[in-house]
């Protein structure tokens, strides 16, 4: 079967496993050695479309409603719910 193929289509065919080869290698290194690089780029960057969060939130607000606010939330709440 070899009296059919010439050289060079012998030497394609090496060449191409040896690109394969070397490129399943230095694959396999990236994701192997990239992960805790990129783990502490992400940690230490966040993620850029996003704002950074703050540091502590600003206290919650309250307001007493005077008893006509009340009744006037009330007739809403049966409103909405359906009962009269």
């Amino acid at each position: 079967m070899s009296e059919h193929v010439s050289v060079y289509q012998l030497l394609g065919v090496a060449l191409l496993v040896l690109v394969v080869f070397a490129w399943t290698a230095g694959l396999a290194y990236m994701l192997r050695h990239g992960r805790h690089e990129a783990v502490a780029w992400r940690v230490a960057h966040g993620l850029p479309a996003l704002p950074r969060p703050r540091a502590a939130a600003p206290g919650h607000e309250s307001v007493e409603l005077t008893p006509a606010e009340k009744d006037a939330f009330a007739g809403l709440v049966r409103q909405f719910s359906g009962r009269r």
